[in-house]
């Protein structure tokens, strides 16, 4: 066994009790289109961005390949594409086809976070300048790569843009998204390059869309087929969130990535 596999696996190994801890405090990256029912050759836009409050962005997304998977399966960039310090603006406009279309932000490689212990303390860095003491123990060494999506629709729900990218991490929705009430459930699949991931954890947020409140949250696990049946009890706009750590490629900034993966739905009143 290679030394370079050891110290990639000792990493992951650190990883996964480090990212539990930090998961509370981290950003969370989000996108939000500015309605979830369209209509065909109507301009759609969308915002994105990372929030410790939902849905009001904090940092933007940042210059990403903001994509439309079409109710034809066909993917089209957004022409239109705004940067802000704070959030990104992304705009479209839509095909003459009805049915469902896929929104998403493409992925971002992001910062890249060490934490380390030493004298029985956690510290972390992001400057990459930044060295390590001799002494410390290295808990974990990843960059982040981010994800987030989002359905819309336009008359009656189709299923095309629904199916799997097969790549990374992602939600795989069995109940259509565009078709979500309260007293029935949500059931979707989280997966990692096209494979269930088992017991893999999940945090739902519920936006109550204003400044004052506070988001809710429900902290979930997957099935050992990497299912989840989510309860509806509430109308309002939900945010499901997925992290990951899984080893990065050769020639990545750090030896692991941490991934986080995002999905936007609505929930409406039976």
């Amino acid at each position: 066994m290679k030394r370079s596999y050891l110290l990639r696996t000792l990493i992951a190994t650190s990883c996964l009790t480090v990212l539990s801890t930090l998961t509370a405090q981290a950003h969370t990256p989000f996108l939000m289109p500015n309605s979830f029912d369209v209509q065909p050759k109507e301009m759609i836009g969308v915002d994105a961005g990372f929030t410790e409050k939902f849905f009001v962005s904090d940092v933007a997304f940042g210059d990403t390949a903001f994509v439309i998977v079409t109710p034809e399966g066909a993917r089209i960039p957004f022409g239109d594409i705004h940067q802000f310090k704070q959030r990104t603006v992304a705009e479209q406009k839509l095909p003459d086809e009805k049915g469902t279309y896929r929104l998403s932000t493409g992925p971002r490689l992001g910062a890249v976070f060490r934490t380390w212990e030493r004298n029985g303390k956690t510290e972390s860095a992001r400057d990459p300048k930044q060295e390590i003491p001799a002494d410390a123990k290295l808990l974990s060494h990843y960059q982040s790569l981010s994800i987030s999506e989002a359905y819309v629709t336009a008359g009656k729900p189709s299923v095309k843009a629904l199916a799997p990218v097969g790549k990374g991490l992602e939600i795989v929705a069995v109940t259509h998204p565009s078709d979500l009430f309260v007293n029935e459930k949500f059931d979707f699949i989280v997966q990692y390059n096209g494979k269930p991931l088992p017991n893999q954890k999940v945090s739902v947020y519920r936006s109550p869309m204003d400044l004052a409140s506070q988001s809710t949250v429900q902290n979930l696990s997957t099935d050992g087929d990497g299912k989840i049946a989510l309860p509806l009890t509430k109308s309002g706009i939900y945010l499901a969130l997925v992290r990951y750590q899984a080893a990065a490629p050769a020639g990545a900034a750090a030896p692991m990535y941490g991934h986080n993966y995002t999905l936007t739905f609505r929930v409406l009143d039976q």
